[in-house]
């Protein structure tokens, strides 16, 4: 089957949801014509898409490589944009700061940033972005990897103008905006790790500049990128999540009134924010030879793309999946994703946001909009740049 749906268009960006479901109907795999993608649209296409070891992360340069030099190198040297055993290596030397453990140790700094923050937010109405879903996985990521206090406000600008390069709908002001990014946060990671080969500290930073795997260090190059992947997807995700997960609850009164009560925990509420709204809608594949995804022929080099918020809403594994429901149980998301590229940093992003909402809302139990959020009109990171809140009378 083939689409020409229009990813960038306006009404799709807005609400997915009706078009995805109407795609998943027509066919597990999709040929989209304007992208030149097979879109797998269905939660067993989605997973077969995911786990598969000869549909790969594999990157190619942009071009003219000149003008996006700063980019590619970014991209060239992380291991989200490897396999193994290059992605092996690069995963093992980080993963033990994202281990369920070692998270759960952070959890009383992260319950303090969250307290910090709520005691600053200005009165009644307020940007609950602006004011707190963003600068609090900031903090945490920079705490982790010991960015200093001072140099936190430009992470998120970098990321942002970054991102934007992997929507399908780009301007060249954009593009300039993501190739400047690009060599000011590399500049600024040189010259961190420059400082922690000087001055080791207790921080990821420091870890990485002296971790070994098999007596082989991470080049400077790996270094980089690997900080600047994990200063990007440490908060750029998180910021989305609390977002749509927070819309989610607070146009949903009566679910909202479920976790208020402690009938359904945080941490299960949370899964279904995820589901229902997924921050990361699409994840591309390479077939590296020809395979089958849901019994179809995809040929070497083509790209398969897994469309996680499609799978998220398949009617065949979640009953009534339009319907948000906070206890709903059990919750197969794939919205950390599958297989070798499963996000490393699920347990500290599960966490930070049960911490962040529950603290929230405990907070604030009359919390409701206070007019409609704004989107960011992108539909890969699916977000909210602003969401006004009233605060209500505090607990």
């Amino acid at each position: 089957m083939t689409s020409a749906l229009d990813l960038a268009a306006p009404e799709f960006v807005a609400d997915p949801y009706p078009r995805l479901g109407e795609l998943r109907r027509t066919a597990p795999l999709v040929w989209h014509e304007p992208t030149q993608l097979w879109l797998a649209t269905t939660h067993v296409a989605v997973s077969e898409t995911l786990r598969s070891r000869v549909l790969g992360r594999i990157w190619t340069d942009r071009e003219p490589v000149g003008r996006y030099a700063p980019f590619n190198a970014l991209h060239r040297h992380q291991m989200m944009e490897n396999e193994p055993p290059v992605h092996t290596r690069l995963r093992r030397l980080v993963a033990g700061a994202f281990a369920r453990d070692h998270v759960e140790r952070m959890r009383p700094r992260v319950e303090r940033i969250a307290a910090d923050l709520l005691d600053a937010l200005p009165q009644n109405h307020v940007d609950v972005v602006a004011h707190y879903a963003e600068p609090l996985p900031v903090a945490v990521i920079a705490d982790l990897l010991g960015v200093p206090t001072v140099d936190r406000a430009r992470l998120r600008d970098w990321s942002q103008a970054i991102v934007r390069m992997y929507e399908y709908e780009r301007t060249e002001a954009l593009e300039n905006a993501a190739i400047a990014a690009s060599q000011e946060f590399s500049e600024y990671v040189r010259e961190l790790v420059g400082e922690r080969r000087r001055n080791p500290g207790e921080d990821l930073v420091s870890d990485l500049v002296a971790a070994r795997d098999d007596g082989v260090s991470l080049t400077e190059d790996e270094l980089v990128a690997s900080v600047v992947l994990l200063l990007n997807a440490g908060h750029e995700a998180s910021v989305n999540a609390f977002g749509n997960g927070l819309v989610a609850l607070l146009r949903h009164p009566e679910q909202q009134a479920r976790v208020a009560s402690g009938a359904v925990g945080m941490e299960t509420a949370l899964e279904e924010m995820l589901r229902y709204d997924a921050p990361l809608q699409l994840f591309e594949r390479t077939a590296t030879q020809q395979v089958a995804v849901a019994s179809c022929a995809v040929e070497p080099g083509q790209k398969v793309a897994a469309l996680l918020g499609s799978a998220n809403r398949d009617e065949s594994v979640f009953a009534s999946p339009e319907r948000f429901d906070v206890g709903r149980a059990p919750n197969p998301h794939v919205g950390f994703g599958m297989g070798v590229h499963f996000c490393l940093g699920a347990p500290l992003a599960r966490m930070e946001l049960e911490v962040s909402l529950a603290t929230l809302l405990d907070r604030f139990p009359a919390l409701e909009l206070a007019a409609e959020p704004a989107q960011r009109g992108t539909f890969v990171l699916r977000g909210y740049e602003r969401i006004d809140v009233d605060l209500g009378t505090p607990a």
